[in-house]
């Protein structure tokens, strides 16, 4: 309990109606770990700490000698999403995940970047699952008409509602088409990118819209900031699990300048992520 009381997961108070004896508290920390919190943390902490998750770390060695994509991949002789296919209990529990994450996302998104929205017809949450960051958009905005865009087999069973609907397609071959396209997943980014610029919809003969990107941005002397480990150690999941990275500014800016864009804007202001849009 020290450890915990130590790592800000309890706090240690006087108990009320006995200022002799002390009690453990919950913090907002360890409040996210709750299975009735909407916006909890657990599915995530049982998803990074599940076996399946950690083997790669054990193939790190040998795929540093080898050409497979990930480490992932070394391990398990495919990738990460294809095994999520076969395993019903991993799929589900990558799901929850997933869920739980663009929940909490979509929460944040509404109360500090609110503006980013405004004044859009339509916009498509690419690979954006179950809908959980894009229910959220649509029920602040009911202006806005909402699209998930993902693999059929992962929507297929949604229902929409209102200004919400799902789509099944696939984002390396063409995104479908509005005035905003939101991305949370990093990778083959260019591709997607690209894809990206061209769905955006077309205003006056000139291409508008923008990309609006939900991810982490390393600085390269931010070594003191809170959220640094936090970045980095997603970084090394990501290079273990999946084929894809944390970046810093500068790389941020030769993917988007590599994909035809022409400018962004960089809003830090979503914890260890930071919310970016990317005009063409």
């Amino acid at each position: 309990m020290r450890l915990l009381v130590h790592s800000g997961f309890f706090a240690l108070q006087k108990v009320a109606y006995n200022h002799c004896h002390e009690g453990y508290f919950l913090t907002p920390a360890s409040r996210l770990l709750l299975k009735d919190n909407p916006f909890g943390s657990s599915p995530f902490i049982a998803l990074v700490l599940d076996p399946i998750l950690t083997e790669p770390y054990n193939s790190m060695s040998t795929w540093f000698q080898n050409d497979d994509p990930s480490a992932f991949v070394t391990a398990f002789g495919e990738t990460l999403w294809d095994k999520s296919s076969r395993e019903s209990v991993f799929n589900r529990l990558l799901n929850a995940s997933m869920g739980g994450d663009s929940s909490l996302i979509g929460k944040a998104v509404i109360i500090k970047c609110k503006e980013v929205f405004e004044g859009l017809n339509s916009l498509v949450d690419v690979a954006g699952g179950t809908g959980n960051t894009a229910k959220a958009i649509a029920d602040a905005f009911p202006d806005l008409k909402c699209t998930v865009f993902d693999q059929p087999h992962v929507v297929a069973d949604l229902q929409g509602r209102k200004n919400l609907n799902f789509l099944g397609g696939d984002m390396f071959k063409a995104v479908h088409p509005a005035d905003a396209i939101l991305l949370k997943r990093d990778e083959e980014c260019v591709k997607i990118l690209k894809n990206c610029k061209e769905a955006l919809v077309t205003r006056n003969d000139k291409q508008g819209g923008k990309v609006i990107i939900i991810d982490m941005v390393v600085g390269d002397q931010d070594y003191d900031d809170k959220f640094t480990e936090t970045k980095l150690l997603f970084d090394i999941e990501g290079m273990s699990c999946l084929v894809g990275k944390q970046r810093n500014e500068k790389e941020w800016a030769n993917l988007f300048f590599s994909a035809g864009f022409s400018k962004y804007k960089i809003n830090p202001v979503l914890g260890p992520r930071a919310l970016i849009e990317v005009y063409p």
